[in-house]
């Protein structure tokens, strides 16, 4: 809760304007209305009138002073007391569908090209706090790196940890790495269901056809967007294993299956993104990130409290004080 003043009416701030005015007025006609005596002395009279003279004037400040206080008390002082309410409705469920094959070890982005996709994708699930999001990894074939979640933290932990690996049959099974995202999808009851689905390559492994995958993801709601990752031409990819265990790196054409990945995109009623650098993939993440966007409705609720009244009650004060003084101990002065 944040607490603030203001003025609601600060145009009446000008009014101010007059109280010189007015003083000036009062001086000119208390000049006019003394009458004059001249004599050649004044050495026979006693000056006892001083406090009288302070008294007029503390009246006098005290009529001004009334003045101004109901001219600010019009511009309606308050202290206003604010506290935010956000209401977020149902998330958006996402998985995120990552080649492991060793092409994606290609050095055409830098680092190469899993590191790449690994920074954008976290900067992505950074962005999505009010979504759930999970990870799958595919080549020969495919599994479940971490199901849906709202834990950012363990999200971007496990990203961080995925690698290039032998465990997993090697090849590029499109058809298995999907249909296990849809797998992980289709009992949610999100308001929006998505998968990215990222490859360097072609469907060459695995015993689902991408198709089939992609027609279970249209059965279910889901919106799947494909991208296809690496330059046109040639990229520097590893070809064969050193004896010490490192890869041996070559150059080797860029194949990527765009027509399979823009008919599963066309399926699904999402989209199919070309990634030919790191800027390219990075620009792709935000266009998706502004694609499916959680509705977040924020509720701001005000209390006021009035400055005014205070004011105004010292202003009659004053005014009843000057009223009182002038009708009993000044009547016969003032």
């Amino acid at each position: 809760m944040t607490r603030t003043f203001e003025f609601v009416h600060p145009e009446f701030f000008w009014v101010l304007l007059i109280v010189p005015i007015l003083l000036y007025w009062y001086v000119i006609k208390r000049r006019q209305q003394n009458a004059e005596l001249r004599i050649s002395s004044i050495a026979g009279f006693r000056t006892t009138g001083g406090l009288w003279g302070v008294l007029k004037w503390f009246l006098v400040a005290c009529r001004l002073a009334a003045i101004c206080l109901i001219i600010v008390a019009l511009a309606r002082p308050r202290y206003v007391d604010q506290s935010t309410r956000v209401k977020t409705s149902k998330g958006i469920d996402i998985v995120i569908a990552i080649d492991v094959s060793a092409s994606m070890l290609a050095r055409d982005l830098k680092p190469n090209r899993l590191e790449a996709l690994k920074e954008v994708a976290g900067r992505f699930i950074t962005n999505r706090p009010n979504d759930r999001v999970a990870l799958v990894e595919y080549a020969g074939e495919s599994y479940t790196k971490t199901p849906l979640t709202s834990d950012k933290t363990i999200v971007l932990s496990a990203l961080k940890s995925i690698e290039y690996n032998t465990v997993i049959e090697g090849g590029t099974a499109i058809g298995m790495g999907l249909a296990t995202a849809v797998n992980r999808l289709k009992d949610s009851r999100a308001k929006s269901k998505v998968i990215i689905l990222l490859t360097d390559g072609v469907n060459n492994s695995g015993f689902i056809d991408p198709r089939t995958a992609s027609e279970l993801a249209q059965e279910f709601g889901i919106k799947v967007y494909t991208i296809g990752l690496g330059t046109n031409g040639l990229a520097l990819s590893p070809i064969g294993m050193r004896p010490g265990g490192q890869f041996q790196y070559g150059n080797v054409q860029v194949e990527i299956d765009e027509a399979l990945l823009q008919e599963i995109a066309q399926t699904t009623s999402g989209m199919y993104f070309r990634a030919t650098s790191n800027t390219k993939l990075s620009e792709i993440y935000e266009e998706i990130n502004k694609l499916e966007r959680t509705e977040v409705e924020e509720f701001k609720y005000q209390n006021y409290e009035e400055g005014y009244r205070p004011l105004v009650l010292w202003a009659l004060g004053l005014l009843l004080f000057d009223f009182i003084m002038r009708q009993t101990w000044f009547k016969s002065f003032i």
